[in-house]
């Protein structure tokens, strides 16, 4: 065996020492362990059931039931207050101070009727309606639209009746009659929940889910001063630093396993929108790969941060922007979406992710190509993430307790 492979057998075998020792030291604190390992898988069922549940009981409440609008002017337009009955929608007189109800959020929306509709009406002139609702509050935007939609349907029959009263076919006031032609795939219209929340739910554990051990090990230890006689042994700070990110990686590698198997078994057995999802193993098997590189990616930058702390609590402060930074493509992808064909998306740490697992949940493949820009940019990032943990080790510094 040639000394290049005898210093890579020794290396590796380093690493995996540093990794026993730091596991068996992480094993000791039951509590800590299982909290890391169950907190996440546990939420995660709740979060789901709790948000479908809520939109399920949206739906109920403002598309199917029975929706009571405030009315102004209501003895003014007695025919288009029964048609809004025949869809559910009950007309009731406005008290005066409607508007002020509505910035004060007790009532959602309310009906103003122009005191020269019956005027306008029999003239044959657009007769006015007005729907007063305030657009800055989302509660109401179920509701007004779907009175809206009743009230646009109202103004096309009575146009098309006045049209055939008249003698004339009420197509020709239709010159061009717009479709359209739904190209989503069913499981991509069933997964619309998944599709907005599950990525950033998935990033966000992925990036930071190993990072309490990659603390703990490196300003963790050098609090507790037991990091030095560590660095005192003859172990290179390049497999010690790999032998403490591999104990983190399989950390995050097993929360991020048990999340997705919880998010499994929740909409297996969850009623409503959790039947629609796509849950195969091959979609979370996938998802799970897609997922791995932003594990060791969130251990690498962890590390490198840990190394320059002086305490854990140090350390820790960070956790607060680390958490923002997978939250960054989802909002900018809400204010300016992109499609996803273009390469250099792929390049870019968390969109990446967030445009695969998007993939994933619209049951539709990445190309060769596209796994090969994120697979191949996110291995070059990793490396000098441990190349800059590795610098920070090399510091004398790092030997000297807080």
């Amino acid at each position: 065996m040639s000394r290049i492979q005898t210093h890579r057998v020794g290396m590796f075998s380093a690493m995996l020492q540093v990794m026993r020792k730091e596991w068996i030291d992480f094993a000791r604190d039951r509590r800590t362990l299982l909290l890391t390992l169950l907190m996440a898988p546990l939420l995660y069922p709740v979060l789901f059931l709790g948000v479908g549940k809520l939109s399920e009981m949206r739906a109920e409440t403002q598309l199917e039931g029975t929706l009571k609008l405030p009315v102004v002017g209501i003895e003014r337009a007695p025919n288009l207050v029964k048609h809004l009955a025949a869809y559910g929608i009950e007309a009731k007189a406005a008290p005066a101070d409607i508007e002020d109800r509505i910035r004060d959020q007790v009532d959602d929306l309310a009906l103003a009727i122009d005191p020269d509709f019956a005027e306008d009406w029999h003239a044959g002139r657009p007769a006015q309606v007005d729907i007063i609702t305030d657009t800055t509050r989302r509660n109401a935007d179920v509701s007004v639209a779907r009175v809206s939609r009743v009230l646009q349907g109202y103004g096309a029959r009575v146009g098309a009746m006045r049209l055939l009263i008249r003698g004339i076919n009420p197509g020709i006031a239709t010159p061009v009659h717009v479709g359209t032609r739904d190209l989503a795939t069913p499981e991509a219209k069933n997964s619309s929940l998944m599709t907005v929340l599950l990525p950033l739910i998935l990033t966000i554990f992925a990036f930071i889910g190993g990072s309490h051990l990659a603390m703990d090990t490196t300003a963790g230890e050098r609090e507790r001063q037991s990091l030095e006689p560590l660095l005192a042994t003859p172990v290179s700070r390049a497999a010690l630093v790999g032998g403490k990110m591999l104990a983190a990686v399989i950390l995050g590698f097993l929360s991020m396993l048990l999340i997705l198997l919880s998010f499994k078994l929740t909409a297996t057995f969850a009623g409503g929108l959790g039947k629609q999802l796509d849950v195969s193993f091959l979609a979370i098997g996938k998802l799970m790969v897609t997922l791995l590189p932003l594990v060791v990616i969130g251990t690498a930058l962890v590390t490198f941060l840990s190394a320059g702390a002086k305490s854990m609590k140090e350390a820790q402060s960070h956790i607060m922007w680390l958490m923002m930074l997978p939250m960054l493509p989802a909002y900018g992808l809400m204010a300016y979406p992109l499609k996803d064909t273009a390469l250099w998306q792929y390049a870019v740490p968390f969109l990446s992710q967030n445009q695969l697992i998007m993939k994933i949940t619209r049951s539709e493949s990445a190309s060769f190509e596209q796994w090969a820009v994120y697979l191949g940019t996110s291995l070059l990032l990793v490396a000098v993430l441990w190349a800059a943990a590795v610098w920070r080790y090399r510091q004398e510094k790092l030997a000297i307790s807080a």
